[in-house]
């Protein structure tokens, strides 16, 4: 598919996203890749077999990544999200650009260039919207939705999965509203639909049952 250690982005797209979906445990079917890279269900099948005779997936009882298929998820997952602390923490962009941005800098970053990084920002367990950096120190902790928090409730956001860098405009509502990792937030009242309204300092924000079921914290 490409000469040793060098890969088409177009590639490493299809990986991290497989990666990513494995990481929130959600079904790896062709339509949510579809969904998620923004192409065609038949690109999809075409790019699935192309990768598995690269021996970097395999599809038997379901997609998945092989190690090898694995190892460079990881790598390219990693790439992204510590572009992304560095994009906001050293350049201070926002969320949203940082995002934008790092989906470019994960395709060209050399190795020496991700080690050097890393140290410049203190070995950083997660980008700034609180996933693991594949490689750090990350300790897994017990998370839950905010959904199931219950009304008067204080919880600590702790993450803002992927599936939420991905709805437009998303990120830009949450990093406004100061929904972010480190936060605390109580539960006001819930809506009959499911919205939740939470209170951020002193700000009050309607939360949509989609996003709070993506956002996970801890009591």
């Amino acid at each position: 598919m490409a000469t040793p250690g060098e890969f088409h982005p177009a590639f490493e797209e299809y990986w991290e996203c497989i990666f990513e979906l494995g990481e929130d445990n959600l079904e790896i079917a062709q339509v949510r890749i579809a969904e998620r890279l923004n192409v065609s269900r038949a690109a999809v099948s075409e790019m699935i077999k192309r990768l598995q005779g690269g021996g970097l997936v395999a599809t038997d009882g379901g997609i998945r990544l092989t190690p090898e298929g694995e190892r460079l998820g990881e790598r390219t997952v990693r790439r992204h999200r510590l572009a992304e602390r560095f994009l906001t923490d050293v350049l201070h962009l926002s969320w949203a650009e940082a995002h934008h941005e790092a989906g470019k800098w994960e395709h060209v970053m050399s190795a020496s260039v991700e080690r050097s990084m890393d140290e410049l920002l203190g070995h950083p367990t997660t980008c700034p919207h609180g996933n693991p950096i594949p490689g750090s120190a990350y300790e897994l902790a017990v998370l839950q939705p905010l959904s199931e928090t219950e009304v008067g409730q204080v919880v600590v956001v702790r993450r803002i999965t992927e599936e939420l860098e991905f709805d437009p405009g998303l990120l830009e509502f949450l990093e406004a509203s100061a929904i972010q990792p480190g936060e605390a937030v109580s539960v006001t009242s819930i809506s009959p639909d499911g919205t939740l309204m939470v209170r951020v300092g002193e700000s009050f924000i309607g939360i949509a049952p989609f996003t709070s079921e993506r956002i996970l914290v801890s009591t």
